[in-house]
């Protein structure tokens, strides 16, 4: 298969389908924590807004320019993200980095979502954009955390 091909096949229509859809689009007025992440590879940003309250994410918000595989793993995190802790969120961050940089297992549930970027393990370049949103989701989470203690 030619890498045209492939590029194809990786941009399925499930990934087209949850990068036009992505819950909790917009920022947040007056968040506890905010969080940019960028990809200096593509240039791919994501914000994301949080509150917690009893130390689980209570409001989310979130702004993504990214690619659609950047855009499908935003949809993935806004579909699952609230009620979620910030070990919670840190281990989806870990799950989801080593199914694609180590060929691990898809992340369990309520981030099993994660399965459909499976297929882009092999494009290295387009792993920072699949990662953004999580890891700003969770970096978010422990400064809102780091808030809430001062």
């Amino acid at each position: 298969m030619t890498e045209n091909a492939d590029l194809i096949k990786l941009y399925s229509g499930r990934i087209l389908a949850l990068a036009s859809d992505i819950p909790h689009l917009g920022r947040l007025a007056h968040p506890q924590a905010s969080v940019k992440r960028r990809s200096p590879l593509c240039g791919s940003t994501v914000t994301v807004d949080l509150d917690m309250a009893d130390g689980r994410v209570s409001r989310f918000g979130q702004e993504v320019k990214a690619c659609a595989l950047g855009q499908a793993a935003a949809a993935v995190l806004g579909g699952a993200v609230m009620g979620r802790t910030r070990a919670e969120l840190e281990a989806a961050r870990d799950a989801l980095r080593t199914m694609l940089k180590s060929g691990g297992p898809v992340p369990g549930a309520p981030f099993d979502g994660f399965e459909v970027l499976e297929p882009a393990r092999e494009y290295r370049n387009r792993h920072a954009s699949i990662l953004l949103a999580v890891e700003a989701a969770a970096e978010a989470a422990a400064e809102a955390e780091a808030q809430q203690a001062i």
